[in-house]
């Protein structure tokens, strides 16, 4: 297959929110945008199948060198080769896809954060630098509404990330790992054995309806950032706030089970949200 069949079919396999959000691109911005998302998805497979640390080390060096020959024009991966064929990948800033790295890199040192300044660094490097560089290619960090644009970008790449950790505390608490700042745990008198054994209890209720709001506010603050004039060209954002938006208010309707089951949504509602969002941003 070519590289940029090879980036499709990793998309579509992943069953990520994040490939609704791109279907109804045109296609250069689609090809793009697909590059780029495969890319960040292995270098987030380095770091969860990867078991022993000094191979993911390894590996997440060698994506730091494979950025460097895609800032030379000379990429060897399929999906850094399909992100430099498209004009608006090879305009990739890649100090940002640098970031990226050093955010996976983190989950190689950190199993706990102290607190939500240390957490937020994470899903700035993670999560906001994405939306930063999403934006870029589909046409905002250009214009008049540059910083508000850029704003807009962290915030939403922040609540997603919010979203992911609250969906997944069962699944990374099985991997060893506690996202949720260990300074709020002890506010709320949540016990860390508790969450590493799927115990669930009203002080995690609690703890879990906190992290709720913090995501919910981010989600306000991006939309709320967002100029008007930019909406129709960061659609594809939007589509990912409504679903991912409608996801944490699924989480809580269901009473945050995230200790023991993985809430999602279905493709079909998925594509309902997306189609929706993208007509009437």
């Amino acid at each position: 297959m070519d590289d940029h069949q090879y980036c499709q079919e990793r998309a579509a396999a992943s069953g990520s929110s994040f490939y609704y959000s791109f279907v109804f691109l045109p296609q250069d911005t689609r090809r793009a945008i697909t590059a780029f998302y495969a890319l960040c998805r292995e270098l987030d497979d380095v770091v969860d199948e990867c078991h022993e640390r000094q191979v993911a080390v390894a590996k997440l060096d060698w994506w730091r060198e494979e950025i460097a020959r895609f800032a030379a024009g000379a990429p060897e991966h399929p999906a850094t080769r399909a992100l430099y064929d498209t004009p608006l990948g090879r305009n990739t800033a890649p100090a940002l896809l640098l970031e990226i790295v050093d955010g996976m890199a983190m989950d190689l040192d950190h199993l706990r954060y102290p607190n939500f300044n240390s957490l937020n660094l994470y899903c700035y490097r993670v999560a906001g630098v994405v939306g930063e560089a999403a934006a870029a290619m589909f046409g905002g960090t250009r214009s008049e509404h540059d910083r508000e644009i850029r704003r807009y970008a962290h915030e939403l790449g922040l609540a997603f990330q919010l979203t992911n950790i609250i969906r997944d505390v069962g699944e990374d608490a099985r991997r060893g790992r506690i996202y949720l700042p260990q300074d709020e745990l002890a506010r709320f008198g949540v016990a860390e054995a508790d969450i590493l054994n799927g115990i669930d209890t009203p002080e995690f209720q609690a703890l879990m309806q906190f992290q709720f709001q913090r995501a919910n506010a981010c989600y306000d603050r991006a939309l709320t950032a967002l100029p008007v004039a930019a909406r129709r060209t960061q659609r594809p954002g939007l589509v990912m706030a409504a679903i991912y938006r409608t996801l944490l208010d699924e989480i809580r309707h269901a009473g945050f089970p995230v200790l023991r089951a993985r809430v999602s949504l279905t493709p079909l509602r998925k594509l309902w949200l997306a189609g929706r969002t993208w007509l009437f941003p």
